[in-house]
């Protein structure tokens, strides 16, 4: 009898794993955008983005599991002030010569119901890597009615100090070391 519950057991479990998908999606890159805000002397809040951004996600919705992949390229920065732009991507902050990309690397999602909640990995920038969570203000599948296929995505933020990743410059001024990080992602199932 013991066997036979174990048996059965053991079947369900492979049941419930054999109806468990990871399905791959595409980051659209002209629904994807990388930008941060940062507190300029406590009295306005500048602002950027990487306009050059590709990645992956991996989601197992039955699972609750997945893995996202997003690199931006540095020499893309963009505040729409050419001079910043070049400042930005100097040895003072991003030195985009010698570390041309960022990636962001998650592999723990968090749930609530259907929903992503948040994602936890590594974010790498200038040769460091750090822990981040990235917390979803919005999240959604739907279907695309143009590509005709599954889209998801949404709003993620974190706020990340910046000096671990080397990027201290201005802090003797008074410049806040840290930044308001949002990635809006969309993503086309593959």
């Amino acid at each position: 009898m013991i066997k036979k519950a174990l048996f059965a057991a053991a079947l369900a479990v492979a049941g419930v794993a054999a109806h468990a998908e990871t399905a791959t999606y595409a980051v659209d890159p002209t629904h994807t955008f990388v930008t941060y805000e940062i507190l300029h002397f406590g009295t306005s809040t500048n602002r950027g983005r990487f306009d050059q951004k590709e990645g992956t996600v991996q989601l197992d919705k039955a699972g609750k599991s997945g893995k996202v992949d997003i690199t931006f390229q540095i020499g893309s920065v963009n505040t729409g002030v050419a001079a910043m732009n070049t400042h930005l991507k100097s040895d003072d902050f991003f030195s985009a010569e010698k570390f041309p990309t960022a990636q962001f690397v998650g592999d723990k999602f968090t749930f609530d119901g259907e929903k992503v909640t948040a994602v936890s990995g590594q974010l790498t920038m200038k040769g460091k890597t750090a822990p981040v969570t990235l917390n979803a203000k919005n999240f959604n599948c739907y279907q695309n009615p143009m590509l005709k296929r599954e889209v998801c995505g949404g709003d993620f933020d974190a706020v990340i100090d910046r000096t671990n990743w080397g990027i201290d410059y201005g802090l003797a001024y008074g410049f806040s070391k840290n930044v308001h990080l949002i990635i809006q992602v969309e993503a086309v199932k593959q």
